[in-house]
């Protein structure tokens, strides 16, 4: 039996010890019908073909385009099937393995790493041309066919990818409802639990303290309770490794990790030992700043696009403010952004022109739980007009200005009023050593939902230390979705 113990909120376990396998831990176990066909492997089948499917129409239209041009030489031509060449029969293993070898068969966070799956391609064209050189140095492949595959290839497989993920994650949403065992300290085990309850899919079926994550009896617990995935909190360090985390792998369930800002750094690190110590080696990069610079120069590019594209729709809403209340079309409000500057951001008008007036008697009505945030779900000052735009996220879009003046960019902590900063732990300004966002981790889990501030800088933190171009782009795509669906905004 499993529970919460009423004196204490912490889980009994009354459960008899199963022996601890004798052989290597990290062996694998065998495998059994029933788990072959599972939908894991229904989602990774689904992948490989529209991986498969992308880069033939991708040859396609490379074969199309080079016609005009020169054709490939014969001695790269040593058969053809299904009038493609033998190269484009060697290219498709080689690039799917090296997909699975880094991991974009994997979850659904893996499969969304579009821009890995780029670099890879690129990678394998490029290393394509080495190896025709040492076979013939003499041969000289066409540069049309080079460079229309290749560019296509990376087109069309990232395209796949978006449209396989969007169709997948509702499916596993809806159908793949997971069970869930939860590890932790037992002053977290309740507040963990209630948080998955409402803010997942997943039941959570089991919990166990953090304390006895190693023992028997847990992994039996574990087992008898057909869990699919164990989050953990808080384990022991020195016997992780050796012994839970093999456990469940060996029995096939997922395990994730709440870590703490530093063991996010160092999973960025490669093992190696130094001077008969395990540690983790964070290099400095070759060329610094590359990545950076692109996400900036995506910044101004995207912000004067979307001022260009969005010129009717800002005009519309405009018209549409001065004709609903009096009162300015744009709002301005002083909030914090780079190293603690102050900068005036813009929105447009969605509340009467005395909102800041009315707060100081609306404060003893805030929905937040810690204070740190103002929120009211159905605040009197919101204006007709206002409501849909706040519904829409519409209102936002003014700050495209503040990402042009570079006080913003796209992606990245949302700047806060001075008001809301004035009630900061010392752990919550990190925020402030990026670039605010006109949206973040923040807007895609939860946005207004979120009760605590806590939960939000945790997502901030967890932003700064992983962050990539991938997972900007990711971000800017599931903003797009939550926008279409108006979800947690008000």
């Amino acid at each position: 039996m499993t529970g919460f113990g009423p004196e204490c909120g912490i889980l009994t376990l009354r459960l008899p010890p199963i022996p601890m396998p004798h052989r290597d831990i990290r062996a694998p176990r065998t495998p059994q019908l029933k788990q072959i066909w599972t939908w894991r492997w229904q989602r990774v089948l689904l992948l490989v073909l529209s991986d498969i499917l992308a880069l033939t129409v991708a040859w396609r239209i490379a074969h199309f385009l080079n016609q005009f041009f020169s054709p490939i030489p014969d001695q790269l031509v040593w058969w053809v099937w299904l009038d493609l060449p033998s190269l484009f029969w060697i290219f498709v293993p080689v690039t799917l393995a090296v997909f699975a070898q880094y991991g974009l068969y994997g979850p659904l966070t893996q499969v969304k790493n579009y821009v890995r799956a780029a670099q890879l391609i690129t990678a394998i064209y490029l290393l394509s041309l080495v190896l025709v050189y040492f076979y013939d140095p003499k041969l000289d492949p066409p540069r049309s066919l080079f460079f229309s595959a290749w560019g296509s290839s990376v087109a069309l497989v990232m395209l796949a990818r978006l449209l396989v993920t969007l169709v997948l994650r509702p499916i596993e949403q809806r159908w793949v409802q997971g069970r869930l065992f939860l590890i932790a300290s037992a002053r977290r085990l309740k507040l963990l639990s209630d948080t998955l309850q409402q803010r997942s899919s997943m039941t959570v079926v089991g919990s166990a303290l953090a304390t006895t994550a190693n023992s028997p009896i847990t992994l039996q617990a574990i087992l008898k309770s057909g869990a699919q995935l164990v989050l953990a909190e808080d384990l022991p360090d020195a016997t992780l490794a050796s012994s839970l985390y093999w456990q469940l792998r060996r029995a096939g369930i997922a395990l994730r990790l709440v870590p703490s800002s530093r063991e996010m750094l160092y999973r960025r690190g490669v093992p190696e030992i130094f001077a008969g110590i395990p540690t983790l080696r964070l290099d400095a990069p070759l060329v610094d700043g590359l990545d950076y610079r692109l996400k900036r120069t995506l910044d101004y590019v995207g912000a004067a696009l979307g001022m260009l594209v969005l010129a009717p729709l800002l005009l519309g809403a405009a018209i549409a403010i001065r004709l609903d209340s009096p009162g300015p079309i744009f709002f301005r409000q002083e909030r914090i952004g780079l190293h603690g500057k102050v900068f005036p951001m813009w929105k447009f008008r969605t509340m009467a022109a005395d909102a800041a007036r009315q707060q100081i008697t609306l404060e003893t009505q805030n929905q937040s739980q810690d204070g740190i945030l103002f929120k009211l779900k159905s605040d009197p000052r919101i204006t007709r007009v206002g409501q849909f735009l706040r519904r829409t996220s519409l209102d936002e879009l003014p700050q495209l200005f503040n990402v042009l003046w570079g006080q913003m960019s796209l992606v990245g902590p949302r700047p806060l009023p001075l008001r809301d900063v004035a009630h900061f732990d010392a752990g919550h300004h990190v925020r402030h050593q990026v670039l605010p966002g006109i949206t973040g981790l923040w807007q895609i889990s939860g946005r207004s939902d979120i009760g605590s501030f806590d939960d939000a800088a945790r997502l901030d933190l967890h932003y700064i230390d992983n962050w990539s171009l991938n997972l900007d782009l990711d971000i800017l795509m599931e903003t797009l979705k939550i926008v279409l669906l108006g979800k947690g905004a008000y």
